[in-house]
């Protein structure tokens, strides 16, 4: 059976596509990797939550206002932030928010205990 075509023009192309493909890579990595194409490093800390049992664990933590996850996960996994200073915030309805100013100029970490208190009905 012969080929359409529409097959024998996608035969024709395809190593094209291939090389192109590798070509672009290239290009992408070696952009990458001047001088001045990415950032400075910064120095970080790790930050730790903790939380009681009464405080929801799927309560809404937002840092510097970008949410960041549920607060049961922050709290098992941490979060890396640049030094200097963060607005902190965590917050769930029917409960009145939690909300800290962390300043760091250290890279040593820091630990928050989270505590959620209900609104009264």
């Amino acid at each position: 059976m012969t080929p359409t075509r529409g097959e024998r023009i996608t035969e024709r192309l395809t190593p094209w596509f291939s090389l192109l493909g590798v070509v672009g890579f290239v290009v992408a990595i070696v952009l990458a990797s001047c001088t001045g194409c990415a950032s400075a490093p910064q120095a970080a800390f790790s930050l730790k939550m903790d939380y009681e049992k009464a405080t929801p664990a799927d309560a809404s933590v937002v840092i510097d206002e970008q949410y960041v996850g549920p607060l049961g996960y922050v709290a098992a996994h941490g979060v890396r932030l640049r030094l200097g200073e963060h607005r902190v915030s965590v917050t769930k309805p029917g409960y009145f928010p939690y909300d800290r100013l962390v300043v760091k100029n250290d890279s040593d970490p820091f630990k928050l205990d989270v505590k959620l208190e209900k609104v009264p009905d």
